[in-house]
This record gives C-alpha cells, structure tokens and sequence, in this order.
C-alpha cells in the first residue's frame, strides 16, 4: 500500500507541477494575439534603458523612463508591471537579447526597446516570440505582426530652438555636439532644422559640428563641448545622450540648449531651454492599443501638435529679448501645418541645390534620407 501511495503520490505531483507549468506559458505566450484584446492584468512590460535613468549620464534614459511612468499612470497599471533592465550597452547584441529574453521570461509580452540600436535584435527575436509586441524607439524596422517602432518630427523643436541660439550668440559661432555624422539621418535631419532656425534670424551666425561616432559617450561628448568653446562658439546645442555638454557650457561661462530631456536641472546658468522627447504619448498609444486588441505594427510619427516632441519653457534669466515672441510664431505656424521648419529651396553647405521653393521635404526624407549638411553648417 505504501509503495502504491508514494507512486500515486508522485505521480499527483508531477500533473500538479505540469498543470501549473502548462498554465505559466499558456498565460505567457497567449496573453498577446493579433487582433485580439489583452486583459489589463495580464500586461507586463520590458523595458530596455542604456544607462541609469538617474545621474549626470541619463539624460536619454530619463526621457525614456518618464515616458514609461507616463503610460503607466495613464493606465493605472501597478509596479510589478513593468520590467526595467538598466545599463544595457546598445552596441553590445548579446547583452540586449539576454535583456530582452529575462525581460520575456518573467512574463513581458510588451517589449518597449529605447535605442536605435536594438533593431536587429529586435527584428530577430520578433520572429521567434510571435505573442510578444516589439516596439522600437527610433528604429526603423517592422514586420507585419508583432515588431513596429516609433519616432518624432524632432526636426520642429529643433527648428525653434535654433532661433534662440540664433538670437543668443555674440560670437555668431554656434556649437553643435552629435553623436553621429551626416550619414545618419536622425542626427542631419534635426541638425539642419536647427541650422535653419538660427539663420531664419541671423544669416551671418554659422553652426559648427562635432561628431562623438557614438550614441552615448559622456567623456566624449563634454569633450566634443570644450572643444567647440575652444574654437569660439558661445553657444552648445547638441543631438548626444548626457547633459554633459551643457554641464562644460557652464563651466566655461557660455549657453546651452539641452536635448532629450530638461536639461536645466544639471546646468541651470547654460541651458536656456531644452529639445525634448515626450516618449510617455507613444507609449500609451502602443500599449492602449495593445489592450484593446487595435495594435498594428504601422510606425508612428509624432509632431509638435500631438506633443510628441517639444521644447521645454524658457530660462528666462538667459533667453534673449524677442526669442519668446519669434519661437511662438513658429511654433503657431508648425501646429497648424502651414511651415514644417525644412522646406523650400535649400542650399547643402558644399553649394548643391535641394528641394524646391513653396515645397516642403517629406518627414520620411528628413528622418531617413538626408545625409547633407545645410549651408550654414561648418565641420571640422
């Protein structure tokens, strides 16, 4: 009888044990289905941040974790809902996918990746986790179930922000720190925007650039700041990761424009205003779109009007006199889709002709083709 029992016994167990198990990744790989609504408690999201979301270095992380705790707010969602992985290096792919895989493994059948990047990983462990919604910041990848991205006309506050640097520099050299060079797209499209702005205001002001070749780099970045001080530039604008070009903008005496986030905080006698993501409108799309069983995987593309992008309010101890007046007329001609900031006959910086007058550049090209320096623009 006791040889029966034990036998019984351990076979209940294992059925116990499987039921749960068959349970756990019913609910894991089922909670998510193409056109199909997810039940709010069932929601868990993973996040992938590039650094610390706090400190001196997190300036883009910050922005991205403001967004997430946007979205969660706006949904009610608890703590335990969202899985945040810090300091995942975005050259490093191995590191992502493991994130990425814990992130799945504790239940996340939302993936919210932050980093241009991630792309290729995502793409890759899309195709293997089909229950799973990949949504990539700033990428540029998708299929046509389960893997989509998100991104902004950053070029708008950019353009705003150019004509406060515009108005603000004595010296008419203006400093521009970026992460990547005039191949890369993102970084051209917003840095001719602003070379744009600062010129609809002051013709003779020219923007000089240096590029860092990486998307997080914080020595190099404040370097890439000194540097441009050393040159003569009185003010330090940037499309890099840390507020530490804004942080070497003070340190020398001179103004800065943030990026990412409000960058005031960390520099407050540089940073006049600031270009900012506001990350936490897409995230709540996707998500609320996720829940309701509407997802597709169509990119989003946010404005000014949406309040995907923006600029922050104004320093008003450093902004120069009629910046506040000349930003707001733009900004009301932009909302209302009457100026889009990079439109008409251009000029690149090596004398060829682009676009055309009374015709605006498609947001596609300036997010995706524009691998040229507008004609007010100096590299070293």
């Amino acid at each position: 009888m006791k040889k029966t029992h034990k036998i019984f016994s351990t076979a209940l167990l294992f059925l116990m044990t499987a039921c749960i198990a068959l349970t756990g990744c019913e609910r894991r790989t089922e909670a998510w289905k193409p056109g199909r609504p997810l039940a709010r408690e069932l929601l868990k999201i993973g996040v992938i941040h590039i650094s610390n979301v706090e400190g001196a270095s997190s300036g883009y992380a910050y922005a991205h974790d403001m967004g997430v705790r946007e979205l969660q707010g706006r949904l009610g969602l608890k703590d335990e809902q969202i899985i945040r992985k810090f300091n995942v290096s975005d050259t490093d792919p191995v590191a992502t996918e493991h994130s990425i895989r814990e992130c799945i493994a504790q239940g996340a059948n939302v993936i919210i990746a932050t980093s241009w990047n991630h792309r290729d990983v995502c793409e890759k462990l899309a195709g293997q986790f089909p229950g799973v919604v990949f949504a990539n910041a700033t990428g540029d990848k998708r299929n046509e179930s389960n893997l989509t991205y998100g991104f902004g006309r950053i070029y708008q506050p950019r353009y705003l922000s150019g004509i406060v640097a515009g108005l603000r520099t004595r010296t008419n050299k203006i400093g521009y720190v970026a992460a990547m060079g005039k191949d890369n797209s993102e970084v051209t499209g917003g840095l001719n925007a602003f070379a744009l702005g600062v010129e609809s205001v002051n013709p003779a002001a020219r923007v000089h650039v240096r590029v860092t070749h990486r998307w997080f780099d914080p020595a190099g970045e404040a370097l890439a700041a000194r540097r441009l001080m050393e040159d003569g530039c009185d003010v330090i604008a940037q499309h890099s990761n840390t507020p530490g070009p804004q942080i070497e903008a003070q340190k020398a005496g001179k103004w800065g424009i943030g990026y990412n986030s409000d960058m005031r905080g960390e520099a407050p006698k540089a940073v006049m205003t600031s270009v900012v993501w506001n990350w936490g409108v897409y995230y709540t799309r996707l998500t609320q779109n996720a829940l309701d069983g509407t997802f597709t995987t169509q990119p989003y593309l946010g404005d000014l009007k949406d309040g995907m992008v923006g600029i922050t309010p104004f320093n008003e101890e450093l902004v120069p006199t009629g910046a506040a007046e000349a930003v707001d007329a733009a900004r009301k001609r932009m909302e209302s889709g009457e100026f889009d900031g990079v439109e008409g006959a251009l000029e690149t910086n090596t004398g060829r002709g682009v676009g055309a007058a009374g015709a605006r550049l498609a947001s596609e090209e300036i997010a995706s083709g524009m691998n040229w320096y507008s004609r007010s623009v100096s590299e070293p």
